[in-house]
Formats: C-alpha cells, structure tokens, sequence
C-alpha cells in the first residue's frame, strides 16, 4: 500500500514522539561509570539529531510548497475536475486497500517499539587515544611539541605546559602576530572542541561560540581584548607595513642585514618596494619602512612596475588587520573552551604529576585495575543480593545486619520492610505519632532510671552471636560453649 503524504506526516509525528519518550525513559537511568555516562549522552544526542532532521522534513510538508498536500487534503473530500464525489473517493480508497492486502496476503503489523528500544541498548562508537583514558585526560602532547619548538614558546615540562597554554595573553603581541602562532592556535581550538564534542555531544557550542564572538566584537571595537593592546594604538591599527621579516626585533641596519639577501628581496617584494642592489642597500630601504609609513615614502623606492604602490600596502595591511583580529577571536574561543573543560585540565595536569613519580609496570598495573573496577561496577548491579534469612532491605539495597534487627526488637523499635525507598528504616511506634528524637532519648532514660538499669552488666548485657546468627548474653554463650553445643 503505497504511503501518502498525509500517511508520511502522521508517521513522523510517531517517530518524534517515540523518540522524545526514549530519551526520558534513557536519562531516568542513572549511569554507574563514566563510559556509561558517555554512551547515554551519546546515545541522547543521535536521537536528538534524528528528531530535528525528522522535524526539518515535517516543516517542508507543511510549507507546501508544489501544493501536494493541499490536493491530497482535497482528493479525501471526494473534490475532483468533475465536482464533489464522497462516495467516489471512500469506495476508490478501500479498493486500494483490499487490492494491497491481496497482493500481500502474509503482510502483518510491525511493532516499530522493539526497533526503538534497541537504541537503549546499543553503545555508541566514541574513539579516544590511549592517553585520553575514555575522556578522563586531555591529550596534548602533539601540541606541547609545537609549543616548545616555537618562537612564542619555552622549553617547559608538560606539566607546566598545561597551566600555561590556557593563558595566552602572557604571550608578547607581537610574537602573536606570525603564522606560526595562527596555526598552533587554530590546532589547539580545534582539539578542545573536539575533545568537547565527544565528552559533553549534549552541549551547544554553536551558541556558547555566538556569545563569545559577539562579547569579542564588542570588546574589539572598544580596543579592551586583553593580550591584544598595541603599543600606544587600539586593536588591529597595526603598522601599515607588513613584512615577511619583523622589524621590532632589529634596532640597525647592520642587524637586519645578518637576515640574509633572499629573506630581504622578499619582504621588500610583499611591500612592492625596489628588490635590487647590495644587501646593505636592500637592507636600508626595508628598515626606512620601520617608522615611515609607505604612503609617505619618497616613490624612487618603489618598483617601476609596481603601479598603485599605496593601494598595495594599504590592501596588505588590511589582510593584516583581518589576521590579527582572527587569531584573537580564536584566543577567545579558545579561552571559553578552557573554562568548559577546567576539571578536565586539573584532573589531567594531576595524573600527569602521579604518572611522573611511576614506574612503567605500577602505570600498567593501575591501568588493568581501573579497567577491573569498571567492570566489577557495572556486574555488582546485575548480581542476585544474597539474603537466606529472608532480612529486611536497608536503604542502600541491603539486608540490615541480623544484630540490628534483633537488638531493635529489644527496644521497642520495629523494623519495616518494603519495595518503596522508605523500606527498612526503623521506625518507632513513638517517633510514628509525633515524638521528636529528645523527647524519645529523654523517656528511655527516665525508664532506664526506674528500672535500675544504669549499671552495666556485661554477663547479661554483652551480646554474642553464633554461625547460625542466635544471639546469646555473655553467661547464655559461656555455658553452652562449655557444653560444646556450639
């Protein structure tokens, strides 16, 4: 029987609505490990993406665009070219029906809920290093490497690297500037958001991302991005001139001559100034760049057949400006991302410090025991809870200690069982009808005192217990060990 639109419609409304009472029924389950915490987030947020994709499909049928729902809608009400024909339409319909179930004599009603409950079975596939431990641990070490081997860096531990690499604003300004630091940074974004994702997929970064970059433009606007104040200027007016080679470094000519002629050539070639002569003449016209702005540069160090030598530098600039600001936003993000992931970061920087004081065999023996305790964990709850005495359950699940039991009798106190959460609490016939706990103590005493029980007597006070769990006083118990009758 084929599916019509309005047949299509009612069935991705069902799917919306199995799908939301699943992710209720998986979230009421409370995970006992980390990685089942991972799975069932996992699993909540494919079905998420699945009711959204369903939903987007829905809106589209709605919309209407070729108006096929609009003359589906009219073909049930029996409208035609010819006029209105009820009767028609019904009569049309259930010979379609009866000619599918004859074509399909064997077709039977498939129950879609054993499909959808399998989805709270299944885990999901997370990938994580060795060194991530499951999304324990941060894995940086790539990253480190970078760091340390970069002109903005230094030769740290990891585990210095770790609370410093949160922080780049301790990093000059202008040693921010380089490509090489864009790329570290763009790497570094992309790890944590990919780390991010597969810890915490229930999370929007998307608009956790969109209050970051509108706090930044703010903050860039008003020259406020901390790191990123220019010396005497607001943010992104850079110098007009950028070079491949910086020229903060250099203070003369005869430094910026060890550079070399071809690294000369080239900055001045980006500057579409005059790339000829010594090294010492190509070095001295690149250095009149450092205070002089290009616009204001006499034009017999420009190319010849560099025409619009202004619209150049003021476009270089600009390309300038735009990488500097981009490199900031991801600063920014990159922050957020920190603040997201901080227990992370603490609990990482801390295995790291335990790991330094380890030999390989007790990291490999402590690795065997957590994956043992993962798995002990999650058995303890499928475990039948041995109970031959037929005891009353505890709060926690457990029988109460037969000792309590008994010695709670003594006291008036009787002990209640159950499957609610309230079960096998003590309860009080006084506590029962309003007396506080105090006012309990204070009327023991006050019977204790009438029956001059103040004094302790171990014979007949001391309790003992055989295997069999009988309780005896002390003298009950000497003298039937005596007789060896225990």
């Amino acid at each position: 029987m084929s599916s019509t639109l309005l047949e299509v419609t009612r069935a991705a409304h069902e799917e919306v609505e199995r799908l939301e009472r699943l992710i209720v029924k998986d979230l009421q389950n409370e995970p006992a490990t980390n990685r089942d915490r991972l799975f069932q987030s996992h699993r909540v947020r494919i079905m998420i993406d699945s009711i959204t994709s369903t939903t987007e499909k829905l809106v589209e049928i709605y919309e209407d665009k070729d108006s096929a729902r609009k003359d589906e809608i009219a073909a049930l009400g029996g409208q035609t070219a010819t006029g209105t024909n009820v009767f028609s339409a019904f009569y049309d319909r259930l010979k379609e029906i009866r000619e599918y179930h004859r074509r399909n004599p064997a077709a039977r009603v498939v129950d879609a809920n054993e499909d959808f409950e399998a989805l709270l079975k299944e885990e999901p596939r997370v990938e994580f290093s060795g060194e991530e431990a499951f999304g324990r641990y941060l894995d940086l070490h790539e990253l480190y490497n970078d760091y340390i081997n970069s002109k903005f860096g230094e030769p740290v531990e990891y585990s210095a690297f770790l609370d410093v690499f949160s922080q780049p604003e301790k990093i000059p300004r202008k040693l921010k500037l380089t490509s090489q630091y864009r790329e570290y940074i763009e790497k570094l974004l992309e790890y944590l958001i990919y780390f991010f994702e597969r810890t915490e997929p229930l999370q929007d970064l998307d608009r956790i991302f969109t209050k970051v970059s509108s706090d930044f433009e703010e903050q860039w606007a008003n020259g406020k991005v901390h790191g990123w104040e220019a010396d005497g200027q607001e943010n992104g007016h850079v110098p007009a001139q950028p070079t491949a080679i910086d020229l903060d470094y250099y203070s003369t000519t005869e430094e910026l001559m060890e550079v070399g002629p071809e690294k000369l050539k080239e900055a001045l070639a980006a500057l579409g100034l005059k790339t000829g002569g010594t090294v010492q003449q190509r070095a001295e016209r690149l250095f009149l760049t450092k205070h002089t702005p290009l616009e204001q540069l006499d034009r017999k160090h420009f190319a010849k057949s560099s025409r619009g030598s202004d619209k150049n530098g003021a476009s270089a600039a600009q390309q300038q400006l735009e990488n500097t600001k981009e490199a900031a936003l991801m600063e920014a993000k990159m922050k957020k991302m920190c603040e997201l992931l901080e227990e992370t970061i603490v609990r990482t920087k801390e295995n790291v410090e335990k790991k330094q004081a380890q030999t390989y065999e007790e990291m490999e023996a402590e690795r065997e025991e957590e994956e043992v305790q993962a798995d002990t964990e999650s058995d303890d709850e499928e475990q039948q809870i041995y109970n031959p005495l037929k005891l009353p359950m505890g709060w926690d699940g457990k029988p109460i200690p037969y000792w309590l039991n008994s010695s709670a009798k003594y006291v008036g106190i009787t002990v209640t069982g159950g499957a609610g959460p309230m079960s096998g609490i003590l309860r009080s016939s006084a506590i029962s009808m309003g007396c506080v706990v105090l006012e309990a103590k204070e009327l023991w005493e006050r019977i204790q005192e009438r029956q001059g029980l103040n004094k302790w007597r171990p014979d007949l006070e001391e309790e003992f217990e055989d295997k069999e769990g009988n309780i005896y006083n002390k003298k009950t118990y000497t003298d039937l060990q005596r007789q060896g009758l225990i």
